[in-house]
């Protein structure tokens, strides 16, 4: 199924954006492990619409419920399913849209592939709003790998040509929590409050803008992963790719290794704690061969536009096949990589969760 991803910890993901509600069912989480969920619903505010004028201004609670496999805060060996009610939908602004196709969004592909019987209310289970159950189960991994010393966190590194101050080479859970709890998650408060004033200039402008999110991981062991198809890499950018609207995924240099010279992107080694290597610069992200090195994990993912913007654009009406000037209406963000930070961990750690418990033997009994 489309929907649906992992290997011994699976995830699916179900529901439409103004449907009754979307949610997550979770198989292959080990038993016993105790969540906090008052520290999750704290991660699922950080994706929260409607929390600043930079964001969608739908107001939804999005405090996921727990119908299986998690008992008195305890995940309890069965399939998790967690449910989140939309409340606060306004499916006529998307009327227009099933026979005038938003320019760059899925409305004419999802007509291609499933007809007329597909549901784009709120672009349906192509919205954004799916991603909130991501987060759910995303945010549990967070958890469960923080438990074993190993944190994910992330930031805006750019937006438009304003661009935030790289993770160090070493960053620390104090710093990951400390982006977290601003209200646009960047490490210079002084390159947040120009990348605020871009989106805002969007926004007034009845446009949008794109941005970078880069996420680091620390505390995974040297050695995890597999050569070839089925690396760290593969199997990270095949789930981050699922997440709407990012267009690009690179680890360490990424892209910029091409117009380096091999003196200049190789990574000395010197040696570390208990006689294990490190790196003293990071350019290859934490992976080599599709194999981590001990290093922390660096990956950046490239946020598109929101397509949905107030500008008048071109598109062509389905039933008569005639070009006509399109105007969205409905509240949309102005940049979704502001509210996709969250998002990108919580992806990111799922993943590593899933090689983890398969490199353990999780699930082979």
């Amino acid at each position: 199924m489309s929907s649906e991803f992992g290997k011994i910890l699976k995830m699916q993901v179900f529901g439409q954006s103004h449907g009754k509600a979307i949610g997550v069912v979770v198989d292959g989480l080990p038993a016993g492990i105790k969540i906090d969920e008052e520290d999750l619903y704290k991660f699922m505010c950080r994706r929260k619409p409607g929390t600043s004028r930079l964001t969608t201004q739908r107001k939804e609670d999005d405090r996921p419920v727990f119908l299986s496999g998690f008992v008195d805060g305890v995940t309890a060996g069965s399939p998790l399913c967690a449910v989140i009610e939309n409340t606060d939908t306004r499916s006529g602004d998307y009327a227009n849209l099933t026979d005038l196709p938003r320019p760059s969004h899925a409305d004419y592909t999802a007509r291609m592939r499933y007809g007329q019987a597909v549901d784009m209310r709120g672009s349906g289970h192509f919205s954004g709003r799916l991603t909130a159950p991501l987060c759910v189960a995303g945010g549990i991994a967070k958890q469960i790998l923080e438990q074993e010393n190993i944190y994910v966190g992330a930031h805006l590194l750019s937006i438009e040509n304003e661009s935030d101050e790289a993770f160090p080479l070493h960053p620390s859970p104090a710093l990951f929590a400390q982006i977290a709890s601003k209200p646009l998650p960047v490490i210079s408060d002084a390159t947040g409050e120009r990348m605020a004033a871009r989106i805002e200039a969007a926004r007034a402008e009845a446009d949008s803008v794109g941005g970078v999110i880069e996420c680091a991981v620390t505390g995974l062991p040297a050695g995890l992963g597999s050569p070839m198809f089925d690396g760290i890499e593969n199997r990270l950018a095949a789930a981050l790719f699922g997440v709407p609207a990012v267009k690009g995924v690179e680890f360490g240099a990424g892209f910029a290794a091409a117009e380096m010279r091999g003196s200049e992107h190789n990574d000395p080694y010197i040696l570390g704690e208990n006689g294990l290597l490190k790196t003293s610069k990071n350019d290859a992200g934490g992976i080599i061969g599709g194999i981590t090195t001990g290093m922390p994990l660096v990956v950046k993912c490239a946020m598109k536009p929101t397509p949905s913007i107030g500008k008048p654009q071109r598109s062509v009406r389905l039933s008569t096949k005639q070009p006509e000037e399109l105007i969205i209406k409905g509240r949309h963000d102005p940049c979704v990589a502001v509210r996709a930070v969250p998002v990108i961990e919580a992806v990111t750690a799922f993943t590593l969760l899933d090689i983890l418990l398969e490199e353990q033997g999780y699930g082979n009994d």
